[in-house]
């Protein structure tokens, strides 16, 4: 299995990519111990990610569907996210539940710019928007594009006021990105039960 792989299906890689490596890679180089640091920047999960200096081009051409759930980013452009990192590599997902996980991986690499759909855009694809000019709402009575909790960003703050008038939070992306993480966990759990419920419908 390759190590990106096992990282992104297996609770163990999670736990060892937040530890900074697995065990068996962490060892002396030249007659010094490695750091998770040295680590991560010789091998971090970024080099699996394309190199893109115009990565508003031809978007859902190159980036088709999330790479941590594989759901495809155009049906889902009001959430999708296309996080582009200092070293101009790019990953694009269906959602900030798959950003935060991009987030975390690519630890190493900062991020340069992050865009997201506007979900207040009339358009049937959202356009894109640089996520420190958005507002996000944060609504735990609807549901989300992988998680319970829907975060939507929206680029006019009008849009996201009128669309948090019934009892969501008005977020930025950072603050955003923290409830992310917190409903990460029982996101994942909601996740494996619905896909496994799909896999034996499927089977019978």
């Amino acid at each position: 299995m390759k190590r990106r792989d096992f990282l992104l299906t297996s609770s163990t890689g999670l736990a060892l990519v937040a530890s900074g490596a697995a065990a068996e890679d962490m060892k002396p180089m030249d007659g010094m111990p490695m750091s998770p640091t040295d680590w991560t920047d010789q091998n971090g999960l970024t080099r699996f990610l394309k190199t893109d200096t115009a990565p508003l081009e031809n978007e859902f051409e190159k980036y088709p569907r999330c790479p941590y759930c594989g759901m495809m980013r155009q049906m889902f452009s009001q959430t999708r996210h296309l996080i582009v990192y200092d070293n101009d590599t790019v990953d694009g997902t269906c959602s900030l539940h798959c950003a935060a996980i991009s987030l975390a991986l690519n630890m190493d690499a900062g991020p340069k710019t992050i865009y997201a759909g506007d979900a207040g855009a009339t358009a049937k694809v959202k356009p894109l928007a640089v996520v420190d000019d958005m507002t996000y709402v944060i609504d735990a009575k609807k549901p989300g594009t992988m998680t319970g909790t829907s975060k939507y960003a929206y680029a006019d703050p009008a849009k996201a006021d009128a669309a948090a008038k019934d009892g969501g939070k008005l977020a930025s992306f950072d603050e955003a990105l923290v409830m992310a993480y917190a409903d990460m966990a029982r996101d994942t759990i909601n996740i494996r039960k619905r896909r496994a419920e799909r896999r034996a419908r499927a089977g019978q």
